[in-house]
């Protein structure tokens, strides 16, 4: 599968973000949804959460975090957090725009920042955050065979219908991970 980085900067510059952010019970947060190419195919970089860190222990994610004051924006947020916590340089990241924010259960308000890592790239891990980096095909993603809803009975004992994408060499992308991406595949799919 390839995909059309304009036509991605485009879809995403026609978004309305005014008025998202506003949301005094949540935190505002931002991950990078980090695509690179290598030897042709387009990839989709995770990362999985160390068991130290406060939420979402040994998750499939996407490198990010909170919202902090010396941020100049939520893109900027994203590129900070994926530094920190993989090693991948700002320099290293173009930006194409981001998606609409979505709540997570855990109180934060998730702003995906979608970039283009330059490949090859150095990963240096945070271990007190990240336990594993890794990539899956876009086209294995998109693929809807690979995604099916099942019911997960959270901590306090209540059921709902959760995303999840098939395992994929061991690792489970799922939750909010999923809903992210499922998104992001239905904006380059259209």
């Amino acid at each position: 599968m390839d995909i059309n980085t304009s036509r991605i900067i485009e879809k995403l510059s026609n978004s309305d973000h005014r008025g998202t952010f506003i949301d005094e019970h949540r935190i505002k947060a931002a991950v990078l949804i980090p695509l690179f190419k290598q030897e042709g195919i387009w990839r989709v970089l995770f990362t999985r959460r160390s068991q130290n860190v406060q939420d979402h222990k040994g998750q499939v994610s996407f490198p990010g975090g909170a919202f902090e004051w010396l941020d100049e924006n939520l893109e900027a947020t994203a590129l900070r957090e994926t530094e920190e916590e993989i090693g991948i340089p700002r320099e290293k990241i173009t930006v194409l725009g981001r998606m609409e924010p979505f709540a997570s259960i855990s109180n934060f308000l998730i702003t995906p920042v979608v970039g283009v890592l330059e490949y090859p790239f150095d990963v240096r891990i945070a271990v007190e955050e990240v336990d594993k980096v890794f990539s899956i095909e876009l086209a294995w993603l998109t693929d809807k065979d690979n995604r099916e809803v099942r019911d997960y009975t959270r901590s306090n004992g209540s059921v709902e219908k959760v995303l999840f994408f098939r395992e994929y060499e061991g690792e489970l992308v799922w939750g909010i991970t999923a809903k992210i991406l499922s998104q992001f595949l239905e904006l380059i799919a259209s």
